[in-house]
């Protein structure tokens, strides 16, 4: 019956393939197939009790053991499952996890800090959701020293290629030789969102890391270690 069936991308998601946004693409890509024919259009319903669904020519049978971990990203890693360069990604720090996981959001590659991962894909399309305002702390080393009317722009808002940033809490936490230690807050998850601010207040940034999730912190981790989440934060993240 066509109540019981949900959407293809939907069914990717709450499987553990992938976010429903990224569950998207691989339907636009021609890597999903249901009972052997290619899907490449958005809107098509499946019956998880009886259809056959491919994503790369691997069958999706059973619903995943759901697993949220925090990582302490290390420069020089992607936040991709593969990388066509052959570049380090961030699945590879994941020694032990038998399970499907995903990033959310991204860090770039040239920044450390705190990266969630989970195989949810209903809890990533919420994180990520920009109504949710999920705040991102980030500490910014910065070439110079921003003034007081430079972070008072970041606080109201910079217009950037793709338009006004939210507004963001800002403070310098520290300076060192000569140059500054910028805290930022923000709930936007623009692609190097930080960077082009800093650059648009003439103090580009020199080295970044996020710091903390919403209330998620490091605390306890190296670069390049993770743990999993509590029971008690995911509840928490999922209040959000």
């Amino acid at each position: 019956m066509d109540r019981e069936k949900v959407r293809l991308q939907k069914y990717l998601s709450e499987y553990g393939v992938a976010s429903r946004r990224a569950a998207e693409r691989m339907i636009a890509e021609g890597r999903v197939m249901v009972n052997g024919s290619v899907v490449d259009a958005m809107g098509v319903k499946v019956d998880p009790a009886q259809d056959q669904i491919f994503v790369d020519g691997k069958r999706i049978e059973t619903r995943p053991q759901l697993r949220y971990l925090l990582l302490f990203k290390p420069v020089g890693y992607i936040c991709s499952v593969h990388d066509d360069r052959r570049r380090r990604t961030v699945l590879d720090l994941l020694e032990g996890i038998n399970e499907r996981v995903y990033p959310v959001g991204r860090l770039d590659y040239d920044t450390s800090g705190l990266l969630l991962l989970t195989n949810d894909g209903e809890m990533t399309n919420q994180l990520l959701h920009p109504s949710h305002q999920v705040e991102k702390t980030y500490l910014a080393q910065v070439t110079g020293i921003p003034a007081s009317h430079d972070l008072q722009r970041l606080r109201e808002g910079i217009m950037l290629a793709d338009g006004m940033t939210a507004p963001a809490k800002a403070r310098i936490q520290s300076v060192r030789q000569g140059n500054a230690v910028i805290e930022l807050q923000i709930h936007e998850g623009r692609n190097r969102q930080v960077r082009r601010m800093m650059d648009a207040i003439g103090h580009p940034v020199q080295r970044l890391r996020r710091t903390a999730v919403a209330f998620l912190r490091l605390e306890g981790l190296q670069p390049g270690q993770w743990r999993d989440l509590t029971a008690e934060e995911v509840a928490r993240l999922k209040q959000l």
